[in-house]
């Protein structure tokens, strides 16, 4: 099981396309290592937003 975690200095929390685009690709290659991919977190400053919670996982 992982998590993934990474800020975004801008301040805004809600994840890119691109932030979309990374979690996709990292869930898919750990799946092939029999891993589960539990939730990705964006830091920005004092807010954190769980792409699992906002149903992207």
């Amino acid at each position: 099981m992982v998590h993934n975690a990474h800020n975004h200095p801008s301040g805004s929390p809600q994840p890119s396309s691109a932030d979309l685009l990374l979690t996709s690709q990292l869930q898919h290659a750990l799946e092939l290592l029999d891993v589960k991919l539990l939730d990705h977190f964006i830091v920005a400053g004092h807010r954190v937003v769980s792409l699992a919670e906002l149903g992207h996982l």
